[in-house]
C-alpha cells in the first residue's frame, strides 16, 4: 500500500499538485477564520460564509456575503491580509521563500510546480523570479500603505484608523483582492482623484504581470546595455492598455446620460477610467455597478471574463489569450498561415492553447450562469447572474449586490469559479486530465468542410 501511494504521488502532475496545495490552503484559511477571536463581539457567521470569505481572500477575488469591516475585528483584518498576500504571491512562491529561508534544496519537482503556479514556460530562473516577485510586491504594498496612511490622516482620520485602513487598502489593491474596510468600497471617494489614481496604479501593477514589472525595473536600472523587452511584455502591455481605453470609452459613453448624468465630464471620465481598470481584477470601485445600464454591465462582464495578464494576481482567460486569438483571426482573414507580431512568429502550440482556453472558458462560464439561474429559480435578473459569475471567474470581486442573497449551492459554484480563476484555467484543466503526453502514433489526415 505504501509503495503504491509513493508511486501515485510520484506520477502526480505539477498542475495536480498545485490544485491540491490550494485546496489545503483553503482548508487552513477556513479553519483560521473560524476562530471566534477574529470576530466582533458575538458576531455569528455561517460555515458556508466562512469558507466563502476564505476562498475569496485566497483567490484574491473580493466577493463576500458579509461586510468585512462590521464582521471582523483587527485580528481578523490582519488574518485576511495574510491570506490575500498568500493568494496574490502564490502558494508555491511563498513555499519557495520558506525553503530558501530555511536553507533547503529546491529540487526539480518543486521547480516545476513553481513554474506552473507562475505561468512560466521554462524552469531556468524560476526561484530567482519568485524572490524578485515577493520583493517587488512587498515594496509596492509598503509604499502604497505609507501614502494611504498620510492621506487618511490628512483628511481627519485617527492614527489607528488610518494605519489599519491604509495598510488594508494597499494590500487589497496590490493583490487585486478587492476587499475593503469602508463597507461600500470606494463609493465615498468619487471625487478623491488622488486616491483613485493611487489605487488604479496599484491595481495595474498587480494585474499587468510580474515579469513585466521586473523587466521595467531592469530597464530603468539599466542593468543591461542592450536591453530588449520580451515579446510577452510587448503583447501584454499593448493588450492591457487597449482594453483599458476601450472599457473607459464604452463606460463613459453609455453612462454619460445615465449614472453620470449629473456629473462633470472630468468626474465622469475619472470614474469611467477607474471602473475600466478595476475590471482587470481589482474589485475596488468608485461607482455602484448595480445602477449601470444593462449594456454597460455586459461590457464590464466581458472585461472581467478576459481578466488580468498571465503570471499576475488576477484571473480570467488572461490578456494574452485574447491577443493571440485576435491576431490569429486577423492573419486568417488575410490568408496567412503564420501569426506574426512585433517581428516575431507566434508558436502554434500557444495558438492552440489560446483557442482551447477561450472555448472551454465560454462553456464553463455559460454552464455556471445556467446552473445558478436554475438553482435560484430566476430570483435574480439574468444580467446580475452573468455579472456575478464573470466577476468570480476573473477574480475581480465586483457585484451588483446579490452575493449575500445567493443560496448555499450557488455560493459553492461561485467559490469554484474563484478557485479556477486563481490557479489558472490551463492548470485547472491539466489537473483534471493528469500528466500530458503525446501519442506515439499518428492517423492519416483527412480534410473536413468548415464554414
Amino acid at each position: 500500500m505504501l509503495r503504491w501511494l509513493k508511486s501515485f504521488l510520484h506520477k502526480m502532475s505539477p498542475q495536480r499538485w498545485i490544485f491540491i496545495y490550494y485546496l489545503l490552503a483553503l482548508s487552513v484559511a477556513t479553519l483560521l477564520l473560524s476562530f471566534p477571536l477574529f470576530y466582533r463581539g458575538d458576531k455569528d457567521i455561517q460555515l458556508i460564509d466562512v469558507i466563502f470569505v476564505a476562498a475569496s481572500a485566497l483567490s484574491v477575488t473580493g466577493l463576500t456575503p458579509v461586510g468585512i469591516a462590521e464582521t471582523f475585528n483587527t485580528g481578523g483584518y490582519i488574518m485576511i491580509m495574510l491570506i490575500m498576500n498568500l493568494g496574490g504571491i502564490g502558494i508555491m512562491a511563498l513555499g519557495t521563500l520558506i525553503w530558501v529561508f530555511l536553507g533547503f534544496r529546491i529540487g526539480l519537482r518543486e521547480r516545476m510546480q513553481i513554474m506552473v503556479d507562475n505561468n512560466q514556460t521554462k524552469l531556468s530562473g524560476v526561484v530567482r523570479l519568485v524572490v524578485e516577485i515577493f520583493k517587488t510586491l512587498i515594496i509596492i504594498e509598503i509604499v502604497g500603505a505609507f501614502i494611504y496612511i498620510i492621506y487618511f490622516m490628512a483628511h481627519g482620520g485617527g492614527i489607528s484608523h488610518s494605519l489599519m485602513t491604509g495598510i488594508f487598502l494597499s494590500v487589497s489593491a496590490t493583490t487585486n483582492a478587492g476587499m475593503d474596510l469602508f463597507g461600500n468600497s470606494l463609493l465615498d471617494y468619487t471625487e478623491s482623484y488622488f486616491l483613485q489614481l493611487m489605487v488604479m496604479l496599484q491595481i495595474m501593477l498587480g494585474a499587468i504581470g510580474f515579469p513585466v514589472l521586473l523587466e521595467v525595473r531592469d530597464y530603468l536600472s539599466r542593468r543591461h546595455k542592450k536591453f530588449r523587452f520580451s515579446l510577452f511584455t510587448k503583447v501584454t502591455t499593448s493588450t492591457y492598455g487597449l482594453l483599458l481605453l476601450v472599457g473607459t470609452f464604452f463606460i463613459f459613453v453609455m453612462e454619460s446620460q445615465n449614472y453620470f448624468r449629473d456629473d462633470t465630464w472630468f468626474k465622469t471620465l475619472s470614474n469611467s477610467f477607474f471602473a475600466s481598470s478595476t475590471t482587470r481584477s481589482g474589485g475596488l470601485t468608485t461607482v455602484d455597478p448595480a445602477h449601470f445600464a444593462d449594456g454597460t454591465q455586459v461590457v464590464m462582464s466581458g472585461l472581467m471574463f478576459i481578466g488580468a495578464s498571465p503570471s499576475s494576481a488576477g484571473g480570467g482567460i488572461r490578456t494574452t489569450t485574447l491577443a493571440l486569438v485576435i491576431l490569429f483571426l486577423v492573419a486568417f482573414s488575410r490568408g496567412r498561415g503564420r501569426v506574426n507580431v512585433f517581428n516575431r512568429e507566434i508558436a502554434r502550440e500557444d495558438l492552440h492553447r489560446a483557442f482551447a482556453v477561450i472555448s472551454l472558458a465560454v462553456v464553463l462560464v455559460f454552464s455556471g450562469i445556467v446552473s445558478i439561474t436554475v438553482i435560484e429559480d430566476s430570483r435574480f435578473d439574468l444580467i446580475d447572474v452573468i455579472f456575478e459569475v464573470t466577476s468570480a471567474f476573473g477574480t475581480c470581486g465586483l457585484s451588483t449586490g446579490i452575493t449575500d442573497e445567493l443560496s448555499a449551492p450557488s455560493k459553492v459554484i461561485i467559490m469554484m469559479f474563484m478557485f479556477i480563476g486563481r490557479i489558472g484555467f490551463i492548470s485547472f484543466l491539466f489537473s483534471i486530465g493528469g500528466r500530458q503526453h503525446e501519442l506515439p502514433y499518428r492517423f492519416p489526415k483527412e480534410r473536413l468542410l468548415i464554414g
